[in-house]
């Protein structure tokens, strides 16, 4: 079995997201996280989480990347009873019964993005079209050049190419306000 940890190459989360996830904790989409905001109307460091951050699942902070990595069944367990108990704490469930279910749910859909070796890098990109959130999500694999690149692209899912160009500067003046 395969799951999700969060991964940080560097200290950029740092500065783009409120409240940025530790290394190496159990990730989720977390995509749920956005459920009844307007988000057309998030700004800063706000939207940087909404298009493009996964959930760590202990502390809610946001990553950019998460790597798939083997996982037991007691690591899937552990993940699942962390990711309730958040959902009880902090997204206000009913119950932890229902608070696992969802979990269970949230955890399982992450384990189904890894369907590729472990050790594979894997982003997300979120967007709002036609009163729903999508999310498309790309597989990169670590760099082998000594020099210039993080990743090299290797594949895309199941989805058409989205142009997208991303302004690092902008980023940082965003993460600012």
């Amino acid at each position: 079995m395969k799951l999700l940890r969060t991964v940080q190459f560097d200290a950029s989360d740092n500065f783009v997201f409120e409240r940025p996830a530790e290394p190496g904790e159990w990730a989720v989409s977390g995509a749920f996280a956005f459920w009844g905001m307007d988000v057309r109307a998030l700004v800063g460091k706000q939207r940087a989480a909404f298009r493009a951050g996964f959930l760590g699942v202990n502390s809610l902070g946001r990553s950019t990347l998460a790597q798939i990595v083997n996982a037991t069944e007691q690591d899937l367990s552990l993940a699942i009873d962390a990711l309730a108990e958040r959902l009880l704490s902090d997204f206000h469930a009913p119950d932890i019964q229902t608070a696992r279910r969802a979990a269970e749910d949230e955890i399982k859909f992450a384990a189904s993005l890894c369907d590729h070796p472990a050790g594979l890098i894997v982003a997300v990109t979120r967007s709002f079209e036609n009163e729903t959130i999508r999310e498309a999500f790309r597989t990169l694999r670590p760099g082998t050049r000594t020099h210039s690149f993080a990743f090299n692209f290797i594949e895309v899912v199941d989805e058409e190419a989205v142009e997208e160009q991303v302004g690092l500067i902008a980023l940082g003046e965003m993460a600012a306000q």
